[in-house]
């Protein structure tokens, strides 16, 4: 009988969302940078930034609380 070693979905989640978390966050950077002409009304308070971060965090804790060990 094999045992077999299987990686869990909650690792490959994790990892999108920190990828997403460090486009949404590079995203907010360069808008506050580079502010846009015409604004959006809540533009000051930098959601996407908040946003960046919130999802680069719990992408990280995920990826970190499911990574596959390399021990069988």
């Amino acid at each position: 009988m094999h045992d077999e070693h299987q990686i869990p979905i909650w690792f490959f989640i994790g990892l999108l969302l920190t990828i997403y978390g460090v486009l949404i966050l590079g995203c907010g950077i360069y808008n506050v940078i580079n502010p846009p002409e015409h604004p959006v009304k809540l533009a000051n308070l930098h959601m996407d930034i908040w946003w960046g971060i919130l999802l680069l965090v719990i992408g990280l804790i995920y990826s970190i609380k499911y990574r596959p060990s390399g021990t069988d």
